[in-house]
Parts: structure tokens; C-alpha cells; sequence
């Protein structure tokens, strides 16, 4: 049996190997049509992978609803309208009179050029470009089961499509329609019950920047029969300035040199750094938090505080008010990366208003002074390019400026391979897959200091996946039970660690003595059933672990923890 698995787990690496290959060479090339040779070959790798995201991806009939609502969320609005997909390097969209459309859970600037025609940015590197492939793939699969659950077998549109044009039309109008009756006829469509396709109607009407479903069949389904029967080929382009632009770092040298200024400016440059990798609410509220929500008696905890504060935007609003006015500075992005930085002079601090469980040692914070800079997450791939760069000497009148690094913290959202959501995973290593890649290192968190605070926590290796999007059952339980004893997946862990180990023991841009901390929560575990990213995000469930993460990085840093 476990032979068995093992094989399926190299069929599945396979499949992921053709799929990489494939997206390279139509890069190269600059165009190909999804449903053409090229595409049939992507589409034939991304069925035999089967990804747990994708769930149903390969019923004949069913057409996988939660992989839609995922996928379109990290889409842009309109994209199912449009038969030419264009990807470009950031080329001046910006000051156009284009406006900009943002997905919901992807930060990606997206401009809808005219009816058939969506330009969409990658300024994220390659991981960007695949991580949008595979979704697109998906769809077209998606919209072919669409139309052959809509064709009857002479080739005619059945009525069931016909009632659903009619409610699409309505919609758009804002002309009352029965939704009861319109259910029923988009369930066949579909190829499901009543009942699941009220519940997916439902999700994403509640969504934001998604259209309805009624709109998303309806669009996928049309493209794909104009292009089966009047030969209207959908097709995805690549730009050639991003062709010549990707692995480059244009974006991130922008982005590090725009920081780096604005510490020069400030005259925060020769202060010792310690860089945050996380959200951009975590370490602003742990600060500040206490400050803006006041306390009677005693002192809060920092998770009662995080709570309130997730459930009130006006007092989350009135904490970054605060903080910028007494030591936070944001230095927004100017460069296309999208990952914005915030900067925290603990000089300014009143350390009488932090929250109970942040500890500090006063006499060590007025001696070092330190800075933190939090930047928040980077997508795969891009997380070299942005540490890369962020670590490199500041140029600056002819002379070259060392930076002070005194410790990495990386927090993360990864995938658990044992447990369930908001568990915590402190790692020893990152495992690059289809790479011989490894990268151990001395992990200053340990499990044992995050036991005892209700959330279970698991240690070990973790491996740097090229897609969430493109893992299986198959590879993950053998990731999992074999002698790799992997713990969790993320897309980041081994591109941080490329860049720090080549700045501290090849480049000497930093000290080999940088403090490196780990730490990741589980938004989700791949391998069980209703618990993929598809089935939706943490919510409120996430705060418990998130704030425990940036307590535990920030104590070590206040109280000058090796």
C-alpha cells in the first residue's frame, strides 16, 4: 500500500513538473490559446495532478463550486466576460485613465482595457505568473463542463441555459426575478443539488468584488460555446516588457531602495533593525492597541485587545491614528511589489500602555534603540527578490551604507499537514520541492515556549511549495509519512532563507550572527476534507494564533533574546 501511494505521489510530481514546463515555454513563446495544443497539454497535467483545492476538477459533470469562489476571489472582477487575457509587467496602466481593479484576496492591479479584454499586472515574480495560470486553467476546464452540461445532444442550448440568460438578463437590469426557480435551473447546469448550489449562490453574493454566480456561469459558459461553435478562441497573452523584466528584480531593488531612502530621511539608518515579515495589524496593535482601548485596574491581554479591536474598524482606525503619531511611519508602495512597510521607533514608545504580555527590558530597549520594519507578505518567488534586496548595502552618494540587521522574524499562513486551522508550526528547515534545495537553520523560536496558550504546536521541516494551488492528497501524505516527517507547506520559508543565508555567509551583507525566527499559523490542512483554502478563511479564528506569534517575536526583541 505504501509503494502504492508512492507511486502516485511520483505520478503527481510528475504532473507538476509538465505543468511548470508547459507555463515556461508559453511564457517564452508569449501567447497560446487554453483550449489549443498548448493549453490541452496544461489542462491535461492539471487533471492528472487532481489538487485538493480543485476538488471535483475532474467530474465529467460536476461543476466544483468552492474551487470557483477561490479562484475568484484571488481573480479580477469581470474576467469571465473577457475572451483575451493579457499579463504585463506594471507599463504606465497606473496614470492611466483605466481604473484599477483589485481581487479581493490577490494584490494584483487589473485593468479591463475594453468588452473582451482584461490586462492583468504580475510585478510578484514568477510564482504570480503560475499561481494565475493554474487558476485560468481551472476555469476553462470549469466553463467546458458548463457547456456540455448546457448542449443537449443534438447540439442545441437547453432550456435550462435559456431561463439561465434570461435571469442573467434580468439581474443586470435589476429587474426582480424568481430566484427559487432561477436555483433550480443553474443547479442542472451545474451538474448539482439544489441545495449546494443555494449555498454556493449565496457565498458569493456575499462576497466582495465577485460577481454572482448566476453572472459567472453564465459568462463562462458563452465563451466557451462561441469559441466551440463559431471558433471564437479564447487566447492569454504575455507582454514582451514582461518578458524581459521577469527574475530581474526590477520591482525589488525600487522597493528596497525607496525604504532605505526613507530611513536616510528619517535618520533611522544606522539604528539596529529587526525585520518583520507578517500582516500589517499585528505588531501596530500590539503597540498601541492598549493605549487607544484604555484599561480600568489592570492591564489587558494582548488577545482581548487584538479581539476588540478585530470586531470595531473605528477603533481600529483610531490605533493607526495613534500610532502614526507616536513612532509608526508608513512607507507606502510606489514600486509595484504591492507589500507595504510600516517603520517603529521604539524610542518613542510609552511602554507604560503596552498590553500585559509584552515584555521588555527598559534598560536594554534605551541602550539599542531598536527599529523594527515591518513588511507584509511576500507571494512565493518574490519573497527572494524583496529580502534580497531589502538586504543589500544602501547606495548613497558613492558609498555603500551596511545596514544593521539584527534579526529576522518571519510569520506565515501555511498549510498543516496534521491538525487543523490556527495551529501553530515552528519549523527547523525549509524543504524546497522539485528542487534539491534544503535549508536548515537555527530557529530562535522553539516549540516548547509556545506550548501551554491553548493552541496545539507542532516542529519540523517544512516544505516551500511552488503552488498551494498545485499539491495533492498524494504528495502531501507522502511529504508527510515518509522520512522528510514534513509538518506543514507554505510558499515563502525557502526563498527567505536563499536570501538571507547568500547575504550573511557568501555576500557579507549582514553579520552570520542574525537572529532568525520562524513561526507559522495553519490557515488551512490540504489533506482534510472541508479544510482546503477553497472551504474559506480562518475569520476571528485567526487572531488567537496570529497575536500569539507577534507576542512571542516581540518579547524576544524587547527583552534582547538570543
Amino acid at each position: 500500500m505504501r509503494d502504492l501511494q508512492r507511486t502516485k505521489a511520483q505520478l503527481s510530481r510528475e504532473a507538476i513538473g509538465r505543468l511548470y514546463i508547459s507555463m515556461r515555454h508559453l511564457f517564452i513563446r508569449g501567447s497560446y490559446k487554453p483550449l489549443g495544443v498548448s493549453g490541452e497539454a496544461m489542462i491535461e497535467a492539471l487533471q492528472a495532478l487532481e489538487p485538493e483545492i480543485y476538488g471535483s476538477i475532474n467530474d465529467p459533470e460536476k461543476v466544483e463550486l468552492n474551487g470557483l469562489f477561490y479562484v475568484f476571489q484571488r481573480l479580477p472582477e469581470g474576467i469571465e466576460e473577457c475572451r483575451y487575457v493579457k499579463l504585463i509587467s506594471r507599463e504606465g496602466f497606473e496614470t492611466s485613465n483605466f481604473p484599477a481593479i483589485v481581487p479581493a484576496k490577490r494584490r494584483r492591479d487589473c485593468y479591463r482595457i475594453d468588452e473582451e479584454q482584461m490586462f492583468v499586472e504580475m510585478t510578484r515574480g514568477r510564482s504570480d505568473i503560475y499561481d494565475i495560470l493554474t487558476h485560468l486553467t481551472f476555469l476553462y476546464i470549469e466553463a467546458e463542463k458548463i457547456r456540455r452540461n448546457s448542449i443537449n445532444h443534438r447540439g442545441e442550448k437547453k432550456r435550462e441555459w435559456l431561463m439561465l440568460e434570461e435571469a442573467v438578463k434580468k439581474e443586470a437590469a435589476n429587474t426582480e426575478f424568481n430566484e427559487n426557480v432561477a436555483y433550480t435551473y443553474l443547479s442542472t447546469i451545474l451538474g448539482r443539488t439544489y441545495d449546494e448550489t443555494l449555498a454556493a449562490c449565496e457565498r458569493f453574493s456575499n462576497a466582495s468584488k465577485v460577481n454572482s454566480i448566476f453572472h459567472i456561469v453564465y459568462w463562462l459558459g458563452k465563451l466557451s460555446m462561441e469559441e466551440h461553435f463559431d471558433k471564437n478562441d479564447r487566447e492569454i497573452t504575455f507582454s514582451s516588457s514582461l518578458r524581459k523584466n521577469i527574475g530581474h528584480h526590477v520591482y525589488g531593488e525600487l522597493w528596497a531602495q525607496h525604504i532605505k531612502s526613507f530611513l536616510q530621511e528619517k535618520d533611522l539608518l544606522n539604528r539596529p533593525i529587526h525585520i518583520i515579515s507578517a500582516n500589517l495589524h499585528s505588531v501596530m496593535n500590539s503597540l498601541y492597541g492598549a493605549a487607544v482601548k484604555g484599561h480600568k485596574k489592570k492591564k489587558q491581554s494582548l488577545e482581548d485587545i487584538a479581539l476588540a479591536i478585530n470586531d470595531s474598524d473605528t477603533l481600529s482606525n483610531k490605533v493607526k491614528s495613534y500610532a502614526l503619531k507616536n513612532g509608526m511611519y508608513e512607507v507606502e508602495d510606489t514600486s509595484g511589489t504591492n507589500i507595504a512597510v510600516q517603520i517603529f521607533d521604539t524610542t518613542q514608545l510609552d511602554l507604560n500602555n503596552l498590553p500585559a504580555d509584552i515584555l521588555y527590558d527598559k534598560k536594554i530597549l534605551q541602550k539599542k534603540q531598536p527599529l523594527l520594519l515591518v513588511m507584509d507578505y511576500a507571494f512565493g518567488e518574490q519573497a527572494y527578490e524583496t529580502m534580497d534586496e531589502l538586504l543589500k548595502p544602501y547606495d548613497w552618494q558613492d558609498e555603500k551604507i551596511r545596514l544593521h540587521i539584527e534579526s529576522i522574524s518571519i510569520m506565515g499562513k501555511a498549510g498543516i499537514l496534521e491538525g487543523g486551522k490556527g495551529d501553530l508550526m515552528i519549523p527547523t528547515a525549509h524543504v524546497f520541492e522539485g528542487t534539491a534545495d534544503n535549508y536548515p537553520f537555527k530557529n530562535a523560536f522553539s516549540v516548547k515556549e509556545f506550548e501551554g496558550h491553548g493552541i496545539p504546536v507542532l516542529g519540523g521541516p517544512m516544505i516551500t511549495v511552488l503552488g498551494t494551488s498545485l499539491q495533492n492528497e498524494d504528495i502531501l501524505r507522502y511529504f508527510k509519512l515518509s522520512s522528510w516527517q514534513i509538518v506543514g507547506l507554505e510558499m515563502e520559508g525557502a526563498h527567505y532563507q536563499k536570501a538571507i543565508q547568500a547575504a550573511s555567509k557568501i555576500r557579507n551583507n549582514i553579520s552570520e550572527d542574525v537572529i532568525l525566527r520562524y513561526a507559522y499559523y495553519a490557515s488551512d490542512n490540504p489533506i482534510k476534507t472541508g479544510s482546503t483554502l477553497a472551504s474559506g478563511s480562518l475569520g476571528a479564528d485567526g487572531v488567537k494564533p496570529t497575536y500569539l506569534i507577534t507576542q512571542k517575536i516581540l518579547n524576544h526583541i524587547f527583552l534582547g533574546s538570543k
